[in-house]
């Protein structure tokens, strides 16, 4: 392991987590600003994060492209409730098999907040507030998500493109988080 790769991941993990502790303190989320990613700095993950670091995208892609599946992440998703696999579980009802379960909203909140700092820390100078929306189309055919996760999610993200992130942080501290405590 080189030792830049070391720094750079430890740089960029600490600057994405800072930012989303920032982001939930806005909001009203203290708890789990305080606590977020954590699993991120245990051996499990960070080993694997300092390995395929590049600075530009998750470390987690390059250990899938290499071996098929990512170990890091596995452990970082079954830790992390803000995570919409986490919520992946089997159904009760006959030949419905696997299902995404419904998120509790401040989870929801947390990923929404999550996906703006990941984007910010990936696209840099390029970043707009459209940006995360435009990732998340990229993969929402493809998520095991619950229906009412998933419309929160998107109405959030639509939000942060059209009105931008201090309306977008106002109304889920006032209207979203205040009518779900």
């Amino acid at each position: 392991m080189r030792l830049a790769n070391i720094w750079g991941h430890l740089c960029t993990i600490t600057h994405h987590r800072h930012m989303v502790m920032r982001f939930c303190f806005c909001v009203g989320l203290y708890r789990q600003g305080l606590l977020h990613d954590l699993s991120k700095y245990s051996w499990t993950e960070f080993k694997v994060g300092c390995k395929y670091y590049q600075g530009t995208r998750s470390p987690n892609n390059a250990e899938r492209e290499e071996t098929g599946y990512s170990k890091a992440w596995l452990h970082h998703k079954g830790r992390n409730r803000h995570h919409y696999e986490y919520w992946i579980d089997y159904s009760m009802k006959p030949g419905e098999g696997m299902i995404g379960l419904e998120m509790p909203v401040n989870y929801v909140v947390e990923m929404f907040l999550d996906r703006i700092a990941a984007s910010k820390t990936y696209e840099r100078d390029a970043y707009t507030d459209r940006s995360p929306l435009k990732y998340y189309e990229q993969g929402a055919v493809g998520m095991m998500i619950h229906p009412k996760t998933r419309k929160l999610l998107k109405h959030l993200l639509e939000m942060l493109a059209e009105k931008g992130e201090r309306k977008t942080f106002s109304y889920i501290r006032n209207t979203i988080l205040k009518h779900n405590h």
